[in-house]
């Protein structure tokens, strides 16, 4: 596959949802695309087919205000038609601004209170344990998100309980709806942090699928792992990239156009 045409396509859907809304969070959705496409195009094992296969594996959104870019790529994978994206936020539509399994196929769980998707991917990922069952979990995390302190009982509870089939993956940006995460609350040392709560860490830069992928297939036993991509908020519009205004702000008739000219072909 061409991850780089694909990621164009993605951000083009992403951009035009969020637009005919008039509403939604347009910088995180855009600076999280290669990390889902190197998840559902490669490395996870799903069935599109089959939505509930219990024997998948889980993704979880935890940065749920991110979900145009997880709707836009469900709906290439095939869970469900495309045409469902044009009615996004609309109240005649399925889907809404942050994922609800009960309405949208291929989604694994409700996000949306930040920190809780950490939470719940613990669960699914030692319930997986008990069942003797191989398949993996994996959550993506916002990194202003990780301001909040379920995440961190989530990561010692993995750590403790030894969940080698559990993958936490951050989106690391950089910024949060206020501003940098540093003037914020800083996060300061993220990777040294995760090695103190016992995880398997990794670092790669969270534009490269190829590379991404490598660090998710990367095998390891007794820890969970830890993948911190680093990317840029807006990714691929260059008047939308490292400007957190952009965080939950939806592109007018001009902007649209500007954007799709600078994700180009």
């Amino acid at each position: 596959m061409d991850f780089e045409k694909k990621s164009k396509e993605i951000r083009k859907t992403i951009l035009q949802m969020i637009h005919d809304a008039k509403s939604g969070h347009t910088g995180g959705s855009l600076s999280c695309v290669e990390i889902l496409i190197a998840l559902y195009y490669d490395v996870m094992n799903i069935d599109p087919k089959n939505p509930e296969w219990d024997l998948r594996d889980r993704f979880i959104m935890s940065k749920g205000h991110s979900c145009p870019a997880l709707y836009a790529v469900l709906a290439d994978k095939g869970y469900f038609d495309k045409s469902e994206l044009s009615k996004f936020r609309k109240i005649d539509g399925h889907l809404q601004g942050h994922p609800d399994f009960r309405k949208v196929k291929g989604v694994d769980m409700n996000t949306g209170s930040l920190g809780q998707g950490a939470s719940i991917a613990f669960g699914m990922a030692l319930a997986s344990k008990y069942k003797h069952n191989k398949n993996k979990v994996y959550v993506l995390l916002g990194d202003g998100e990780c301001q909040e302190g379920l995440v961190w009982e989530a990561a010692m509870a993995a750590s403790h309980y030894k969940l080698d089939n559990l993958t936490f993956i951050l989106d690391h940006n950089g910024l949060q709806i206020d501003g940098t995460n540093d003037e914020v609350m800083s996060l300061g040392d993220i990777m040294k942090k995760f090695e103190a709560f016992g995880f398997s860490t990794y670092k790669v830069d969270g534009h490269n699928t190829n590379d991404i992928i490598s660090a998710l297939k990367e095998e390891v036993s007794y820890k969970p792992k830890f993948v911190c991509c680093e990317t840029v908020k807006g990714k691929g519009v260059d008047f939308m990239e490292n400007n957190y205004k952009w965080h939950g702000k939806a592109p007018n008739d001009e902007e649209l156009e500007k954007a799709l000219k600078c994700i180009g072909d």
